[in-house]
């Protein structure tokens, strides 16, 4: 069905055995947060909190939990959506079957946001900041946040809904230095659209008014984040997506999402900022406290019996991998239409998503030369790296292939990479650039490097299957773990230097490794594919942290000719990792015992 509020929503999933109802009171600092990510780890179902502790609103969460229940909330208009994206990225197909997409054209035409002052649930109340459900996620978070927002602002030189920016920003409620009921805080990224508008008013001296809508129907949300090309505004998204035109209104002057469930309208003056965070973020660690912008409250506004969504992001997966599947689904070929010679691209949600891109493109510059090597796919690279947020990637491995290879069959892909890559002339670094404000591994926020690993042509080596006898002999060495073939984890007790040293007499010995992680716990990162992509991607900064046995530069291009070596232990200025309170798991047990709404459930 088309739904026209979050709790109509709520109800068809009940119906369709996708949500249970949380009956007993619930404490929104630690306590809901636990609760969701045992629900999710477990494949539960979606969650609506009746007695949140200190609110009379009610919550919800997992809404999105899985691939599956996202489907069926959208399952009226997902197949159009796709269709549509199809049609845009071969518009002749319309053209020459106009009949058969005449069903797309009229759901396109849901895509005219309404401008409906006649009717707005959403200003049923006024209420303040402090009457929400203040819910923390992590014991070291900095306050209660607002993790499911549609922050909506206008660019001051073209006005209006249709070129307005929907995204998802965090929001701090509380915490810190923001005081209560009239100040909040608003964390956004590089490479969105928020900023360029908040750019455009600063340049000119004038405060930049911001509407942060929370709830209303699941099409506004995953507007909210789905990386739409330029020109396709998310309000007009969202209303094909669901079936059903965006209505809003202005009111003092501010954009009011008519169908939320809350909206909080406030502006943002010129230079100022209020230390934003700790939170515990997507990568699984913490994002630490940094300035940013500063929101003054002007009014916040609920529904009747408003229902507040939030979600929890931690260590991947999470819900938000639903969101990436979800997305992927939908956008179908767009990208590879947008990247010429790219075939498929994955952004790695075990790793954290940006710091780990795997691509598969074309190689068609030069088929007459004998010696295969990297030449399209360098193009190819470049181009993927200066892409929206995909500029945001550290680690970009990137091969040719006439198989099935796939990059969403991770090791596999590794592997056929590892085979190939010879790193005496496929590793190419970007140093001194930008990468996601989240990711602590660099120099600075935002700060750091990257690199290209481009494999392209016979196999070079066979990986080794079994850990290398060798390890056993280096000195310095705590512990040293088979991950997967042609890689290596290990525990070093000396520096890396010794180590490069000693590998390099025996290089002969190591012929079928390839990789080698120097990590914090060599048993963690062996245990699991997710671990290894986890600690391996997340904790490297390229520029610092990579180094290879007997490595070299000419003509400033770095190349090793052994293994190569990535320093994976954290360091001093990196973010703490995210961990559960024993204390708050043991709380929340009540609920998933014989007699608790969750029996069964986590």
């Amino acid at each position: 069905m088309n739904y026209a509020s979050l709790e109509q929503c709520l109800i068809d999933l009940e119906k369709n055995g996708h949500l249970v109802r949380v009956k007993e009171e619930v404490d929104p600092y630690l306590e809901m947060a636990a609760i969701h990510l045992r629900v999710h780890e477990a494949g539960g179902p979606a969650l609506l909190f009746e007695n949140v502790k200190g609110s009379k609103f009610r919550a919800a969460s997992n809404i999105f939990g899985t691939t599956e229940r996202s489907k069926i909330i959208f399952r009226k208009t997902f197949s159009l959506v796709q269709q549509l994206i199809k049609l845009k990225n071969n518009p002749v197909e319309a053209i020459k079957h106009p009949f058969k997409n005449l069903s797309i054209g009229l759901a396109a035409l849901k895509a005219l946001p309404l401008k409906n002052p006649s009717s707005k649930p959403v200003m049923y109340q006024q209420v303040n900041i402090s009457d929400l459900p203040l819910i923390q996620h992590w014991k070291d978070d900095g306050g209660a946040f607002v993790t499911l927002p549609q922050v909506y602002t206008e660019d001051i030189d073209q006005p209006g809904i249709m070129n307005a920016n929907i995204g998802m920003y965090r929001i701090q409620l509380n915490g810190n230095e923001y005081e209560m009921n009239k100040e909040i805080g608003l964390h956004y990224q590089l490479h969105r659209g928020i900023g360029v508008h908040q750019t455009k008013a600063n340049n000119i001296g004038v405060p930049l008014k911001v509407s942060c809508f929370v709830g209303g129907p699941p099409s506004h949300t995953l507007a909210a984040v789905m990386p739409l090309p330029e020109g396709v505004g998310e309000a007009t998204f969202a209303g094909v997506l669901g079936g059903r035109r965006f209505r809003y209104i202005h009111e003092d002057g501010f954009a009011i999402s008519t169908d939320a469930d809350f909206v909080i309208t406030g502006t943002v003056y010129p230079n100022e900022t209020k230390a934003e965070g700790p939170f515990g973020d997507h990568l699984g660690y913490y994002s630490l406290k940094h300035p940013f912008p500063v929101m003054k409250v002007h009014k916040v506004y609920a529904r009747e019996n408003a229902i507040w969504p939030f979600t929890v992001v931690g260590r991947p997966p999470q819900e938000d991998t639903s969101f990436g599947d979800l997305i992927h689904e939908l956008a179908g070929d767009a990208l590879q239409t947008e990247i010429p010679g790219l075939k498929e691209l994955n952004a790695v949600d075990a790793a954290g998503v940006h710091p780990l891109l795997l691509a598969i493109g074309s190689e068609r510059y030069t088929p007459y030369a004998p010696a295969q090597r990297p030449a399209e796919l360098l193009t190819i690279a470049n181009h993927i790296l200066g892409t929206g947020q995909l500029s945001l990637a550290k680690f970009l491995f990137i091969t040719a292939s006439d198989t099935h290879l796939s990059t969403h069959h991770i090791e596999e892909y590794l592997q056929y990479v590892l085979e190939r890559i010879d790193w005496t002339r496929d590793v190419h670094f970007y140093t001194n650039t930008t990468i996601d404000t989240l990711d602590y591994s660099g120099t600075g926020l935002n700060a750091g490097s990257k690199v290209v690993f481009a494999a392209y042509g016979k196999q070079i080596r066979t990986l080794c299957k079994e850990l290398p006898s060798v390890f056993s002999e280096l000195k310095g060495l705590k512990n040293a773990k088979l991950v997967m073939p042609g890689i290596v984890a290990i525990k070093l007790n000396t520096d890396i230097d010794y180590l490069k040293q000693q590998l390099s007499v025996c290089n002969e010995a190591m012929e079928g490794v390839a990789q080698i992680i120097i990590c914090d716990d060599a048993d963690f990162v062996a245990a699991s594919l997710n671990n290894y992509l986890w600690v391996a991607y997340t904790r490297c900064n390229p520029a610092n942290d990579i180094d290879g046995v007997d490595d070299f530069i000419t003509n400033k291009h770095w190349g090793c000719n052994g293994a190569l070596i990535m320093d994976a232990r954290i360091k001093p200025h990196h973010a703490p990792p995210l961990i559960k309170v024993p204390e708050v798991e043991h709380r929340i047990d009540r609920l998933f015992t014989k007699g608790g709404s969750l029996y069964g459930k986590g």
